[in-house]
């Protein structure tokens, strides 16, 4: 397998492993009743339809890794990547294709803190793969 192929590969599965975990947070959050009592309307059921697609755009979003930033060690470039999801969910899956408003707000006050958390253990989780795995 040529080098290029290898990091592509890595990165997507780390996105994967990420998107794994964050949605694990935000299922367990809602079946905790941690997200209710915080005014956040987000408790998903684990099934296949909700997690399906959350692994598959996590892998995409894995490729942010790809990018270099060499000062940062692999788990806070996840966290510093998670932005990006972050930003696309606040601003564009939320009003536009949900019609939840910006930020969500529709689904309580502090939605926006929650997308924040969740998709920084996105980031990390991502990034600890890496870590784990030895990317270079």
């Amino acid at each position: 397998m040529n080098m290029t192929m290898k990091k592509l590969s890595l990165v997507f599965v780390a996105g994967c492993f990420g998107a794994l975990w964050n949605s694990l947070a935000v299922w367990l959050f809602g079946w905790l009743g941690i997200a209710p009592a915080l005014g956040v309307h987000i408790a998903p059921a684990l099934t296949p339809a909700f997690l399906y697609p959350r692994l598959v755009w996590g892998g995409i979003w894995g490729l942010l890794f790809l990018v270099p930033l060499s000062r940062l060690s692999w788990p806070a470039k996840g966290v510093l990547y998670s932005l990006g999801p972050t930003l696309v969910q606040l601003f564009w899956v939320f009003p536009v294709a949900a019609g939840k408003g910006v930020l969500g707000l529709q689904l309580g006050y502090l939605t926006p803190l929650l997308v924040v958390f969740y998709n920084a253990v996105w980031g990390w989780t991502a990034g600890f793969w890496l870590h784990k795995a030895h990317y270079r």
